[in-house]
């Protein structure tokens, strides 16, 4: 008989992540990850998973993970990767080669108001 491995020591790193995930070659739904190690993760979510399902997860900057759910309790389950990943990758923000701001969070490029015309102006 195998014996459960306890993973609680595990360092995690605790995280708010979205993540695409597909049970048992399923359609593939949305998930919220709440937190992440090298070996497994916890994920939240309305899909129906029983442990021993077998998973892909698809993670920010580190692409697709297989594994299997490890334990389920309510909406949250744990996943055990079948492969050592680098949990800090989904951390990282990609570089777009953009070196200033977004157009829209950018000051506008003439603040100064428009001169007043003392003649458009109305006695009262």
């Amino acid at each position: 008989m195998m014996s459960a491995i306890d993973t609680r020591g595990v360092s995690r790193d605790s995280l708010f992540l979205m993540a695409d995930i597909s049970v048992e070659s399923r359609d593939v739904e949305r998930i919220k990850v709440r937190n992440l190690s090298d070996s497994g993760m916890m994920g939240e979510g309305t899909i129906k998973v029983s442990s021993g399902n077998r998973v892909t997860v698809d993670l920010r900057n580190i692409g697709e993970v297989t594994g299997k759910v490890a334990w389920t309790q309510g909406n949250r389950f744990g996943i055990a990767f079948d492969r050592i990943i680098d949990p800090k990758l989904a951390r990282t923000i990609l570089e777009t080669g953009e070196t200033k701001a977004p157009r829209y969070a950018q000051p506008a490029l003439d603040c100064e108001p428009d001169p007043i015309d003392p003649r458009n102006l109305r006695k009262l």
